[in-house]
């Protein structure tokens, strides 16, 4: 399952789109892409960067890199809170560019891209997502993953307490085995709180518990003696769509289905100080838009799922960037993860 790695969020100011562009030519130098790659990437990274110089009241953007076991990408998000787009469709023709950037237009960074997303709220801002891989010629044909998330450290630090992670569980028989998903929120912020959320994530990819309560009593004592965390863990199963959850703080889980999205409690407490009695919930995924969505409090959870017409049948990366650009808030780390079943 590809691991990612936030590199550096950008806020939109008059320097953004070369210092993007100079950001995204050093992590592909990192990644070993070659020369046209480069380019290509550098050209989608610069015309998103203008568009958000020129058109979003607020916004930024986000770099970072995804690992499979023999190769990595690099990844953008570009998120706003301007105008949006009314007619995304006809942004993404040939020849419809914006006025004032490098004239390429959203159509030509979709078809440069491996993977792209786009999902715009008019009046309420855009996020844009798009994954490029070294080879063109494999990089379309991958599978998009089921799991996608990002964290962002509060205003005035450089790490961040939120961290998430994802791993599979093998089935029983030939079927297609279960997503286990973590998202923890160290507490307060800055390095303490970070260093709980990479003690949270090592532990938890190297664990072979399978229940999300079991997981959760490991991370304790993963986390004694530390600054302890909030701490979430989801099971989904892919073949029944059933959820099992486990949460100890103050972590916000959702089943998204048919419209209508359902809680899943966390116990009050601190993971690695004083742990719960613990209590699993469970819910089934209904419906194509079946989501399961966890995040901190870094994020409000004032939203619903039909504040975001047509979000749930993106791909999870796009979910998670639009959830993140409408409800983060910027006095916290905010850290979230998505999980979507194909």
């Amino acid at each position: 399952m590809p691991r990612a790695e936030d590199v550096a969020w950008l806020r939109v100011d008059v320097a953004l789109p070369a210092a993007a562009r100079s950001a995204a030519a050093q992590l592909c130098h990192r990644l070993g892409f070659g020369t046209r790659r480069t380019s290509e990437v550098a050209l989608a990274v610069t015309e998103a960067a203008t568009n958000l110089q020129r058109h979003a009241g607020d916004g930024s953007l986000l770099l970072r890199l995804v690992r499979t076991p023999d190769e990595a990408a690099l990844e953008f998000l570009a998120l706003d809170s301007g105008p949006g787009i009314s007619d995304v469709a006809y942004s993404l023709r040939d020849g419809a560019s914006s006025a004032g950037t490098l004239g390429v237009g959203l159509g030509t960074i979709a078809r440069l891209a491996d993977s792209f997303g786009i999902h715009s709220l008019p009046g309420r801002g855009t996020v844009l997502t798009a994954r490029f891989w070294p080879d063109r010629e494999r990089g379309p044909h991958r599978p998009e993953p089921l799991v996608a998330g990002l964290t962002r450290p509060i205003s005035g630090e450089t790490v961040c307490g939120d961290a998430w992670a994802a791993r599979p569980v093998a089935a029983a028989d030939d079927g297609p085995g279960s997503v286990l998903v973590m998202m923890c929120d160290g507490l307060g912020h800055g390095p303490l709180a970070s260093r709980a959320g990479e003690l949270a994530v090592e532990a938890f990819l190297g664990s072979t518990a399978e229940e999300p309560d079991e997981v959760l009593r490991l991370l304790h004592g993963a986390l004694r003696g530390g600054r302890g965390a909030a701490v979430g863990i989801a099971r989904l199963d892919l073949a029944t769509r059933r959820v099992r959850f486990c949460g100890a703080g103050n972590i916000s889980a959702y089943v998204i289905g048919e419209g209508r999205r359902r809680s899943l409690g966390s116990a009050p407490g601190i993971v690695g100080h004083q742990l719960p009695r613990l209590r699993v919930f469970e819910e089934v995924m209904a419906g194509v838009d079946g989501t399961l969505v966890l995040h901190s409090d870094g994020l409000t959870s004032r939203w619903e799922p039909n504040d975001f017409p047509g979000l749930f049948a993106l791909a999870p990366l796009t979910v998670a960037g639009q959830i993140f650009n409408q409800a983060a808030v910027r006095r916290d780390d905010g850290g979230v993860v998505v999980v979507r079943v194909p």
